[in-house]
């Protein structure tokens, strides 16, 4: 019998979401392995197992487990939930064509940066991005951050306190009244910065999408070696495109 846990969440329905990520991040895995590391019993690990395969949300290969295709028709139906996650795509590949670079973009989510859409420019370089990525960064990156600066400021530090302020390279910003600072920078010029900050030789720039409402919809960032993002045209030339285009996708939300 189910019981609760944590004002009344369900323990077994965790349990099953905590196998379902361990066999994601082994790409598969046998009742044994994931017992031991999850620290369950055999038993109860196979309960589960069971109850997945029985429901199609895994699929077994002699005595090993992985997630099953049904988890593409949610991507999909998650992926084209909100008009904009559709319409945005022809307009990220107009970007990269132009600035040939990597071009993506990102929402928030449960205080994570979620990778929904990428374009990849003739020059673009790897990021270790990938479709439907999460990642708790927002505060290292430059779309993370255009999103923050548009959030309330109680939300932000709600999100700041479950993910916190891990230093991924010497210029990470991790202090919160420097990163409450920057905010107010990007509000005024409409778009945010990476410098190195995720990515040792990475820079970025990115503006967030955001509806009539003021409502963030998410943020469209280019990137590229660090090296190749500086001069007048990261100054000036590369934000105005940007904004450019962020402008024409608002516009498509508002009146679509």
């Amino acid at each position: 019998m189910a019981t609760t846990k944590d004002g009344g969440t369900i323990e077994s329905v965790r349990r099953s979401m905590e196998i379902l990520e361990l066999i994601k991040d082994r790409e598969g895995a046998g009742v044994t392995e994931l017992a031991n590391e999850l620290d369950w019993a055999k038993s109860t690990v196979h309960t589960h197992l069971k109850t997945l395969e029985e429901n199609e949300f895994l699929v077994r290969n002699g005595d090993r487990y992985d997630l099953s295709l049904r988890f593409m028709n949610f991507g999909e139906y998650a992926k084209h939930r909100h008009p904009v996650y559709s319409s945005i795509e022809p307009k990220l590949e107009e970007l990269a064509s132009e600035t040939e670079k990597r071009v993506q973009f990102l929402v928030q989510e449960h205080g994570y940066a979620v990778y929904v859409r990428i374009a990849e420019g003739e020059h673009s370089v790897s990021t270790g991005a990938a479709l439907g990525r999460r990642r708790p960064m927002l505060h290292a990156t430059a779309a993370g951050k255009s999103i923050l600066a548009h959030l309330p400021p109680a939300e932000v530090e709600s999100i700041l306190d479950e993910t916190g302020l891990r230093r991924y390279t010497q210029n990470t910003v991790t202090d919160r009244a420097e990163l409450f600072e920057q905010f107010e920078a990007i509000r005024e010029r409409g778009y945010a910065i990476n410098n190195e900050e995720h990515i040792k030789g990475l820079s970025a720039i990115a503006a967030p999408v955001t509806t009539p409402d003021d409502e963030v919809l998410g943020s469209i960032s280019v990137a590229d070696a660090a090296h190749r993002m500086q001069g007048q045209w990261f100054e000036d030339e590369l934000p105005k495109l940007l904004l450019g285009i962020v402008n024409e996708i608002e516009l498509d939300v508002a009146y679509s």
